[in-house]
């Protein structure tokens, strides 16, 4: 097996990779995923959420207002560690499992958007960066996710810096040509993936 940590910026593209590195056939564990299903409703970590943060961050429907919640901890930095407290372990847990559920010889990509921020690089065999100028994801971000720009930017700067998600890089993937650009970037990338795996089994 073969453990890939993925990541990149807010607005990199990263999921894009993903999807296209499933396709080519990596088990991918997408921890944003998963830390959205462990604060669903009736789950332990709505419950802690709500107790740290109050009912005010639950829509009428009983579900995370995941808006309101990052505006909060997005410009509160205690804040923002007091919620990754609460979901991270829950997220690592799950993470663990489907791991342990996956063939010998996969190659697990763990798509992880706080990867460097947390010092995560250690725990996994390849770090791919998805590696985009800070000027394309705000202009992503206001086109695609009609986020306002003060939001926007306040997201970038909350995450590591492009030079620390580099420092961390195996492999970088640069994202901010056509999908053609990054189709034809991911099958080297995959084909490197497949050498190193045969390497390890």
């Amino acid at each position: 097996m073969l453990k890939v940590g993925l990541t990149g910026g807010i607005g990199s593209g990263k999921s894009e990779v993903s999807r296209r590195l499933a396709a080519r056939g990596a088990v991918v564990i997408d921890a944003d995923k998963i830390a959205r299903e462990v604060v669903e409703p009736g789950t332990p970590g709505l419950a802690q959420i709500m107790e740290a943060f109050g009912a005010d961050v639950l829509r009428p429907d009983g579900t995370l207002d995941r808006e309101r919640l990052g505006a909060i901890v997005f410009a509160d930095a205690e804040k923002l560690r007091i919620l990754n407290g609460i979901v991270h372990p829950k997220v690592g847990e799950r993470s663990e499992r489907l791991q342990r559920e996956a063939p010998d010889d996969a190659i697990v990509v763990y798509d992880v958007p706080l990867l460097a921020e947390n010092d995560l690089a250690p725990l996994y065999d390849v770090v791919i960066v998805v590696d985009t100028p800070d000027d394309v994801r705000l202009a992503r971000l206001l086109r695609f996710r009609g986020m306002p720009e003060a939001d926007a930017r306040a997201r970038i700067a909350a995450q590591a810096s492009r030079e620390d998600r580099l420092r961390i890089a195996d492999i970088v993937i640069g994202n901010e040509g056509s999908l053609d650009d990054l189709d034809a970037q991911i099958d080297k990338v995959w084909q490197d993936l497949i050498a190193r795996v045969s390497e390890t089994s």
